[in-house]
């Protein structure tokens, strides 16, 4: 035995296997990294890295070094498992952990290739487990000489009767000693070669296995930024609608990305809010808006900055100051102002939206506030004044008073297809305050642009009006037409799709849910009421009313009356049949109420309930409060719950082999009742006047679409013709 060998077994035997201080600094003897140790163990052919793309090529971050370090001293590497490579999988799967390291074993050895090192190459493939069991606890050779009173021999005679006692074993030791120090040092070298640092703009499948990556990318999410856009822009059940993206994984993704933004705030852009942790119900509003700052950039038009060079308090239209009649100094203020001008929710309706905010409430209104509890209207009007906004400053760079007939017109055009799309469209539904909100969906019909350019007329008219601009350059701009009337009457069911409709409503299981679609479904179809109208009705608003005999009818009158709230604000009357009502009765008692409207324990309770046995049917979405069998529902709630019935209906009739017909059911929503009342009603004999005032129309011929006797009889007529 020579003295590097003496040297080396020493240093064996003494320290017995690397503390972890030697898996993180990788420190080893200095020797020529690229000569080969030992051949790949036989049985195991050498892996050659699967050719892909630059851009989906996997990288190596410092993580995965160190958590070979501990893999290469056998170490146990669930510490370094747990911090670095969570997001794999859970450390109890050993498939998943032996795939991992010989995955990065691959990328080492490509890496060293790529610089001729082909001696690394075939280094840091060697398992050195293979070679002696790392697990084996041998005596060092300091307490092996005491024991055997060799404490005052030479060094090279206590290692010749250690390895006497010990045989082979040392041997082994001592091989793997130096092919452990030799592995390190090549990871040394190989880290300082092609470690990097996460970008934002890397794909996910550089940074997340393939498995993983790919449902990622299925889902639309192709780089870290979007990634984090989509963590931040939904919250906590962000991986929701991802195939195979369940809790777990997702929550491993975020703990990774949240790490590395701890590890690299240098080189990473990539930032998860504290608010992903946390159920929406316990987030504040005000912490939810600020989320996104605010920005001279594609932003709501609460947190969209004006510059000062665009504000339009020098627009080229302007009138002087003195002779306005608004307050408004710039174009920013005067939008605001029109808002305002339309009209707003009531008071209750307020206190309505209040309740059925998913997010806590300070209760103090502050600055722009009220932008988050507008009417319909002022949606709709905020909707359109806000995209032309954004386009005027961030596209045209343009202020709005200084717009011109030819850039309205670039407007118009711009609708039918904004570019580009990943800056101005976005998935509908995302709300104001996530960084996934965008002001469009996607191109607008022939429909939609005239209704936007309408309102933006509208805006413009209100500034002219005010003394704000000397004139409106949207007069003059055009608009597309769209062919045949406004309301769609076909949008309706016949009367044996109705009594179908019956039907497939008899045979729901008798929950909360199913009650109270039957009765909305049977109140929809009896008034013609909007879906908006519906859940907003109260028991409050309905009253009975008693009609003395006149000299057309000898018969006194009396029911009930339900007070809506319509479009614009307008109060209506509609009549609600007795039947309804009695189905109104048994709704509200299965609610806990008392049968009857006008109770006093019934006041403010909402004709459309929460469903009370929820927490029996689905333990999971128990909150543990107390369900006030008063309150009322959001308008999605009821349609998305309409449309999934409807569905069933279609799958039905799929099943029947009525194709047609399945396909109308597909198609319908809720406004099709609506249509199916008035179409039922006028061709029962309803007059024309008294459904214009039930369905609340501002003008008859919007009401005389439904007319459908006429042309019934014109096509009778014709097929007669043709059958003689």
């Amino acid at each position: 035995m020579n003295a590097h060998d003496d040297k080396a077994l020493a240093g064996t035997v003494q320290s017995g296997r690397k503390g972890p201080k030697a898996a993180r600094t990788g420190q080893g003897a200095g020797f020529d990294v690229s000569a080969p140790l030992f051949a790949t163990p036989t049985g195991t052919p050498p892996r050659s890295p699967t050719k892909v793309s630059a851009a989906r090529q996997r990288k190596l971050h410092v993580g995965h070094f160190a958590f070979m370090r501990s893999v290469v001293q056998g170490i146990d590497p669930r510490e370094s498992w747990e911090r670095y490579f969570r997001v794999e999988g859970e450390a109890s799967d050993q498939r998943t952990v032996r795939a991992t390291i010989a995955w990065i074993r691959d990328e080492f050895a490509a890496a060293a290739k790529r610089q001729d090192r082909f001696g690394t190459a075939r280094l840091v493939r060697i398992d050195a487990t293979r070679i002696a069991d790392p697990s084996l606890e041998l005596q060092s050779l300091e307490a092996f000489a005491e024991a055997h009173g060799l404490e005052d021999e030479r060094q090279a005679d206590q290692i010749a009767a250690y390895e006497a006692e010990y045989g082979r074993a040392t041997q082994r030791l001592r091989r793997r000693s130096r092919l452990i120090a030799r592995q390190l040092e090549a990871l040394r070298w190989l880290e300082g070669l092609v470690a990097q640092s996460p970008k934002a703009g890397d794909s996910v499948a550089a940074w997340l296995n393939p498995t993983l990556a790919g449902h990622l990318e299925a889902a639309d999410i192709f780089t870290l930024a979007q990634l984090v856009e989509r963590i931040n822009g939904v919250g906590r059940r962000w991986y929701a609608g991802i195939k195979a993206m369940g809790e777990g994984k997702a929550l491993r993704i975020v703990e990774w990305l949240q790490d590395l933004a701890t590890e690299h705030q240098d080189s990473i852009e990539l930032q998860v809010g504290r608010h992903v942790a946390m159920p929406r119900s316990k987030l504040y509003a005000h912490e939810l808006q600020a989320i996104v700052a605010p920005a001279t950039a594609i932003r709501p038009l609460e947190k969209f900055i004006v510059p000062a060079e665009l504000d339009g308090s020098r627009g080229l239209y302007r009138r002087p100051q003195a002779q306005c009649l608004l307050k408004a100094t710039n174009d920013y203020q005067a939008i605001l102002a029109w808002l305002r001008s339309k009209h707003g929710l009531t008071p209750d309706q307020k206190a309505h939206l209040k309740v059925r905010r998913r997010q806590r409430d300070t209760g103090i209104e502050q600055g722009l506030d009220w932008l988050q509890a507008l009417s319909h209207t002022q949606r709709a009007y905020r909707k359109e004044g806000e995209r032309f906004l954004l386009w005027a400053i961030t596209h045209k760079g343009k202020a709005l008073s200084s717009m011109s007939n030819e850039d309205c017109t670039l407007y118009r055009d711009f609708l039918a297809d904004p570019q580009p799309r990943s800056r101005w469209c976005g998935d509908r539904g995302r709300e104001r305050w996530s960084p996934l909100w965008r002001p469009f969906e996607g191109p607008l019909s022939a429909s939609a642009q005239r209704h936007a350019v309408t309102i933006l007329k509208n805006l413009y008219g209100f500034l002219v009006d005010q003394n704000y601009l000397m004139g409106n350059p949207w007069s003059a701009v055009g608009v597309p037409r769209t062919a045949g009337p406004k309301v769609n009457a076909g949008r309706s069911f016949s009367l044996a799709q109705w009594q179908f409709i019956e039907a497939q409503l008899k045979m729901l299981p008798a929950t909360s849910a199913n009650q109270r679609l039957t009765f909305g479904l049977h109140l929809l179809y009896a008034t013609g009421l909007r879906l908006s109208e519906v859940v907003a009705a109260t028991v409050d608003d309905l009253q009975w009313v008693e009609y003395p005999a006149d000299a057309s009818d000898d018969q006194p009158m009396q029911g009930w009356l339900l007070r809506v709230v319509g479009k614009g604000q307008k109060e209506r009357e509609v009549p609600l049949p007795a039947d309804v009502v009695g189905e109104l009765a048994k709704y509200l008692v299965s609610r806990g109420l008392d049968a009857d409207p006008e109770d006093i324990g019934n006041q403010g309770a909402f004709l459309l309930g929460k469903a009370s046995d929820a927490a029996e049917r689905a333990p999971g979405l128990n909150t543990g409060l107390a369900l006030d069998p008063r309150q009322g529902i959001a308008a999605t709630t009821f349609y998305d719950q309409i449309k999934r019935f409807f569905e069933d209906c279609a799958s039905v009739l799929r099943g029947q082999g009525d194709r047609r017909g399945a396909e109308r059911f597909d198609k319908a929503s809720t406004h099709w009742m609506r249509h199916s009342h008035a179409s039922h009603a006028i061709a029962g004999g309803m007059p024309i006047e008294i459904a214009q005032q039930n369905l609340g129309h501002a003008s008859l011929a919007t009401t005389t679409v439904y007319v459908t006797t006429e042309k019934r009889r014109r096509m009778k007529a014709v097929e007669a013709f043709w059958m003689r």
